[in-house]
């Protein structure tokens, strides 16, 4: 488990010093100004399913910390966004650390014309992606628009 913080601690103070810092904006702040919280789905109308799409949740907690909730129907879990800023194409890069996995991932995401945002990357610690440029890596298929779900803002 130490083992695992480290890459934690190492991967968050890499993040702090390379990320251009948005003036004194708190994390909150910047997944709040940038349209984040709330759940997105692929298809807001069916259940959370391995193959036919997750519900992701974006939340802030009543002590301040902003995560990020999975739900695959079958299972579910919170995971701690450390990092979050946006970079001039409007990107929003958020770190998040997984304890279950003891990895901390890297995604940007964009918002669509049409209130829609997409995954353009995803990648682990070490610099393995499984998007790249708004494509799985596996396949080579672009990834699905998520709409938000609900009357979460």
């Amino acid at each position: 488990m130490t083992y695992g913080l480290g890459r934690f601690a190492t991967a968050a103070l890499l993040w702090a010093v390379l990320t251009p810092a948005a003036g004194a904006e708190t994390l909150s702040t910047t997944v709040i100004r940038w349209g984040l919280l709330g759940s997105w789905a692929i298809d807001c109308s069916l259940p959370p399913d391995r193959d036919r799409g997750a519900v992701l949740t974006y939340e802030i907690k009543q002590d301040g910390r902003v995560v990020y909730q999975r739900n695959f129907g079958d299972a579910k879990d919170e995971n701690e966004v450390v990092a979050a800023s946006t970079d001039a194409d409007g990107v929003l890069n958020i770190m998040v650390f997984f304890p279950s996995l003891h990895q901390t991932r890297e995604f940007g995401l964009r918002l669509q014309k049409d209130g829609s945002l997409r995954a353009i990357y995803n990648r682990d610690q070490r610099g393995g992606y499984s998007i790249r440029d708004g494509k799985f890596v596996r396949t080579g298929e672009p990834t699905l628009a998520q709409r938000r779900c609900g009357n979460s803002t």
